[in-house]
């Protein structure tokens, strides 16, 4: 039996004394058997409260940078295509999937003849022109690099859009079903401009009512949607709570009807109580500690050189990244129900390779200290979330690289806060995650790439650049797999980000609440969700 270094006994002993319940109880599922839908009947009528883990960046799909914005979206903004059950790229404001000719380098497509905006814009080709030139070349734009693509987009009918391309781009299929495809009303986008996030018009079953920054955001029913008969509820009301033991008294209570992103504590506690019920799938994304390596002044601008340790020399990186344990991180801090990740591909996807990680490897993180020249303890400012989860995890790093050489503190920072931070390459290193696509590009382009609007520790390499650019440029499945088993490689020779481990996306929900939806990206979807007939909401 392995043994917990002596630093992390008392971590250990807190974080299994919290959880309660059983895992598997009588008559109930594990946490471990995947559950995507709950398809009760329905009544029509009231409002569900969602418990988000975080407050929600701008609701402003060029500039937003959050998983939990794409969640608030999925009951407001329409994408050009989603991602269903079971991984695959399906048609929603788009009318069918691409045509793709001239060797991948133009994507022709029709969007749907019966969609309007919120504001009562019509949904057509022309909106959709205006929402990705935004996407392209709206200054911050998170989208831009991920569909850099993109040469031109012409509306070359009423409802029939065309997309030239610089070169062939395999993934692009993949951004359009994620924030990148997600289309924007251009009359909302001609009076607000910049300022859209706070009056955010989409197509979708829901329509923005009021936001307050930091507590919640309202939802009412929009009767302008295509497809309002499906949906039941009159609003959906998220409410950022980010203890999620607090999400699960509020469930309990009845305050909530569904917690989001809940945490394995919260989960097996859940799992015994009769009046709550279990969604989950497995994660697409990852969760990381990014090192900053060369965001000097700011995420929209060129790498630059920074003085640190970390940002000088690849082995002060290594040795930090030999400092942990990813298995026992998983053991200690999340209970064994996630899984240990060190690699940006999801496993069992078309693309991924097997990947072993690295074992903890105290002395030759020392050794490579030693080497590097640099004095010990080397000091580390770790910005976490300010969640129990977050903290656990924190208090158990900085416990693994104290024994390496390593003087980590911990700053605990409230989401937006740390975003806005990060964005500005006002961090040394931070705990995060990406929500992760099917497609491997999407969970590597814009997050290593020298270019990549989502590079928040500026990491710049040309051997993973190249390995980017080839990705792209194929659509054979083998070679394909073979470009992101090297990508894989590359990016782990450079120790930048740091992937600990794949978590398990579970939502809780109240038993009296049916038809939510969780795909395979981990959202939740409640377009046809609604209260159980007897129940009140």
């Amino acid at each position: 039996m392995r043994r917990l270094p002596a630093a992390l006994a008392a971590a250990a002993l807190l974080t299994l004394a919290t959880a309660c319940g059983s895992l598997a109880p009588p008559g109930q599922q594990t946490a471990a058997e995947p559950r995507l839908q709950d398809s009760r009947p329905v009544r029509d009528g009231g409002t569900a409260v969602i418990g988000l883990k975080s407050d929600p960046d701008m609701l402003d799909p060029s500039l937003t940078g959050t998983l939990v914005a794409r969640t608030v979206f999925t009951s407001m903004c329409e994408q050009l295509y989603d991602v269903d059950q079971r991984n695959r790229f399906v048609p929603q404001l788009a009318a069918s999937l691409p045509k793709i000719t001239d060797g991948g380098k133009t994507f022709t497509f029709d969007v749907r003849r019966d969609a309007r905006f919120s504001d009562g814009a019509k949904l057509d080709a022309k909106a959709v022109k205006t929402s990705l030139d935004r996407h392209l070349h709206l200054k911050g734009s998170g989208r831009a690099s991920e569909i850099d693509s993109v040469q031109k987009v012409e509306a070359i009918g009423p409802y029939t859009v065309r997309l030239t391309l610089k070169h062939a781009d395999t993934p692009l299929l993949g951004r359009l079903a994620n924030t990148a495809g997600l289309i924007m009303s251009p009359k909302a986008i001609a009076k607000y401009g910049k300022n859209f996030a706070a009056h955010p018009s989409c197509v979708g079953p829901f329509k923005y009512h009021k936001r307050v920054i930091g507590d919640r955001i309202e939802l009412k029913k929009d009767p302008l949607y295509y497809d309002a008969d499906k949906v039941h509820l009159d609003g959906v009301t998220y409410k950022t709570i980010t203890d999620g033991n607090i999400r699960l008294a509020n469930l309990r209570s009845g305050d909530v009807q569904i917690g989001d992103q809940m945490g394995p504590v919260e989960v097996k506690s859940a799992l015994a109580d009769k009046d709550l019920q279990l969604l989950n799938t497995p994660s697409l994304g990852y969760m990381a500690i990014t090192l900053n390596v060369g965001n000097t002044d700011g995420i929209d601008q060129p790498p630059g050189k920074l003085d640190t340790p970390f940002g000088r020399d690849v082995r002060v990186r290594e040795a930090f990244d030999l400092a942990l344990d990813r298995k026992l991180i998983n053991k200690v801090v999340f209970q064994d129900m996630y899984a240990p990740a060190c690699g940006p591909v999801p496993p069992g996807t078309p693309l991924s390779t097997p990947v072993t990680c690295p074992e903890r490897d105290v002395e030759k993180a020392r050794k490579l200290l030693k080497e590097a020249g640099v004095d010990t303890p080397v000091p580390l400012e770790l910005m976490i979330n300010t969640t129990p989860e977050d903290n656990r995890l924190g208090q158990v790093v900085q416990a693994m690289a104290k024994e390496a050489g390593f003087d980590v503190r911990l700053r605990p920072t409230e989401f937006a806060t740390g975003l806005t931070r990060t964005l500005a390459g006002d961090f040394q290193a931070r705990t995060g995650g990406w929500g992760g696509q099917p497609d491997p590009a999407g969970n590597i382009d814009s997050l290593v790439g020298t270019d990549g609007s989502n590079n928040q520790g500026k990491l710049s390499d040309p051997e993973i650049d190249r390995l980017i650019t080839a990705g792209r440029s194929t659509a054979d499945v083998s070679e394909r797999r073979e470009i992101y088993r090297k990508l894989t490689e590359a990016i782990n020779k450079q120790h930048s980000v740091i992937y600990l481990y794949r978590n398990i996306n579970y939502a809780v929900a109240a038993q009296d609440i049916s038809g939510i939806a969780l795909s395979g990206d981990g959202l939740i979807r409640v377009k046809e969700a609604g209260y159980v007939k007897g129940a009140q909401g």
